[in-house]
């Protein structure tokens, strides 16, 4: 294979205005790139990133690249790549990348094995699809590996199993786990995203419409968040009593999801488990009800039911699959039920993107620095690199906040002064 594999060089001019669109919106990451170009922390360092190519995607390569790093890309989700976007990086940043919207499986896992080819030194994840390789294929590659970093939920919960098991022989950063990732990429980008992507594959009015939203982690509270802005009824459903509690005291309905089969209009998932839509589900729903998922992967909607259950299958729409019941009701499934937010809209907001790639960069630092000391688990990144973040954020939105007083501080570090 070339060095890089893409799927038309000739998007690349596009690809480059758009990247520098999305730049506008990430001040935090530039700053953090203006630093590396100085510093060079990450000189001759090897990297292999597997992210969703976007955009934004492209801004966080080209702050590493700015730092010395000699990395490669690939996508981590076959529908997720902007194909102009890979285009650009290799034919004016000169970073390889192995990536095309819509690669079938064995594409995109012989693009995993040309990241893991290039030996890296820290890999950095959205799913932990290059660390499993590597624990389960390339374990030559160990010995060289610094650590490694992790931009998704469902990824942190693979790596935390792996260390319950284990079998994680290197530390790895959870960038998910830091509050400037997840409490707003998570809930605002996800939230915004998804349903971007649910209207742009569909063209549904989602004001008066019974969403169900599965599951009410971050990206599920985004996701209802936004339901209901937009005038939907809004129904949550949760194996979680405390997570359920908080939706219902956030004015949800809460039921079990074969309950609310029956009368959702729109099905959207963002979980991290297998099968929160199955066969019992599709039996009930209604004619003309949208499947749609906003987890890392499609195994939240279980797909060979619905294709055992239907007689026929049809495409009405670009990114949507119709499957018609023996009982002649139609189930709508977008985007194959991948992340629907990048199979047929762009994926999160560059605004929100900038926070999360900040700490993919300042994790890959951060690894290095602590090289050879960090013991086989996983990391959040220490809370002052989230407050740099934050604070950082807000000066390059232009607000600014209080500080404490002497005598503030002193009181809040004192235990003598009561009522």
């Amino acid at each position: 294979m070339a060095n890089y594999d893409v799927k038309d060089l000739g998007l690349a001019e596009v690809g480059r205005q758009r990247i520098e669109w999305a730049a506008q919106e990430m001040p935090v990451l530039k700053l953090i790139r203006e630093r590396f170009e100085k510093e060079r922390p990450l000189e001759g360092l090897k990297i292999s990133a597997c992210l969703h190519v976007t955009a934004e995607t492209a801004n966080l390569a080209r702050a590493l690249a700015a730092g010395g790093a000699d990395m490669v890309l690939v996508a981590s989700n076959p529908l997720s790549t902007q194909d102009d976007v890979a285009a650009a990086l290799v034919n004016y940043d000169e970073i390889p990348v192995y990536a095309i919207k819509g690669e079938d499986n064995e594409t995109y896992y012989k693009h995993l094995k040309a990241a893991l080819d290039h030996n890296p030194q820290i890999t950095m994840d959205d799913g932990a699809d290059l660390v499993t390789g590597m624990l389960k294929e390339r374990r030559d590659l160990l010995s060289n590996l610094v650590g490694s970093t992790e931009e998704t939920t469902t990824g942190v919960i693979r790596l935390k199993a792996m260390a319950k098991d284990g079998v994680l022989s290197f530390p790895v950063v959870a960038v998910n786990d830091s509050l400037t990732k997840h409490l707003f990429d998570n809930r605002y980008g996800t939230g915004q995203s998804t349903l971007d992507g649910v209207i742009r594959a569909t063209n549904v009015l989602i004001a008066g419409k019974t969403v169900v939203v599965g599951g009410y982690g971050w990206c599920s509270k985004g996701i209802a968040m936004r339901s209901k802005g937009l005038g939907a009824d809004v129904i949550v459903t949760e194996i979680d009593p405390v997570k359920a509690l908080e939706a219902a005291m956030d004015g949800f309905r809460v039921m079990p999801m074969v309950e609310a089969a029956r009368i959702g209009d729109i099905f959207i998932t963002a979980t991290g488990d297998i099968h929160v839509l199955d066969g019992e589900d599709f039996a009930v729903m209604k004619d003309g009800a949208i499947i749609a998922n906003s987890g890392h992967f499609n195994v939240e909607i279980n797909i060979p039911d619905l294709e055992k259950a239907a007689v026929e299958k049809r495409q009405p729409r670009a990114y949507i699959d119709q499957y018609v019941m023996s009982d002649g009701r139609r189930l709508n499934l977008l985007g194959e039920g991948r992340l629907i937010n990048l199979a047929s809209a762009e994926g999160h907001p560059s605004a929100v993107m900038d926070m999360s790639f900040a700490n993919q960069a300042l994790a890959s630092e951060f690894l290095l620095r602590n090289k050879g000391k960090l013991e086989p688990k996983v990391y959040a990144l220490p809370e002052e690199v989230d407050r740099e973040i934050a604070a950082l954020k807000l000066a390059a939105m232009g607000l600014n906040i209080d500080t404490l007083t002497a005598e503030q501080e002193h009181y809040l570090n004192s235990w003598e002064e009561g009522t």
